[in-house]
């Protein structure tokens, strides 16, 4: 699978998640075994309003769809994963007016489970979070075909 198609298969995918709509999350970059997503600034994700800082909710949803949609990226066949943990370090608040990106990546892969980690920053700037992740491989026959079709648009 090239990188295009990776992008192709995930942007499908987020496209299917209520929240990452609401949020406007898209993709970036995509290859084998890692994923970079934006999270645009709006005034809807303001944590703060006196300071303009974006609510740590939005940059957890980021992050959580990011590992979560990184499988796509890693494994040769659409598969839904459940998220089963994600354990979140705040580093530092967002700076206002900017979008956030996350880079998650896979490091291990079993048969039941991925694992998962993921860096929230901006451009130039710091570390904003981490996370690690697990996620429970369900397998492509418990994900009905209708869905596998629309991600991989048709494709394998």
């Amino acid at each position: 699978m090239n990188d295009e198609t990776r992008i192709n298969r995930v942007t499908r995918f987020v496209k299917t998640l209520n929240q990452a709509r609401e949020l406007s999350l898209a993709v970036r970059e995509a290859g084998e075994g890692y994923l970079i997503m934006e999270l645009p600034y709006s005034d809807k994700i303001i944590g703060n309003p006196d300071t303009g800082v974006i609510h740590g909710g939005a940059i957890t949803t980021l992050m959580d769809t990011a590992s979560g949609s990184v499988m796509i990226c890693a494994l040769e066949e659409f598969e839904l994963c459940p998220t089963l943990d994600l354990r979140v370090d705040y580093m530092r608040p967002a700076e206002p007016h900017k979008p956030v990106f996350a880079r998650a990546e896979t490091y291990k892969i079993t048969k039941n489970i991925i694992f998962t980690r993921c860096e929230a920053y901006q451009e130039g700037g710091e570390t904003i979070a981490n996370c690690v992740g697990t996620f429970m491989r369900i397998g492509k026959e418990a994900t009905p075909k209708s869905y596998r079709d629309l991600i991989t648009g048709g494709e394998a």
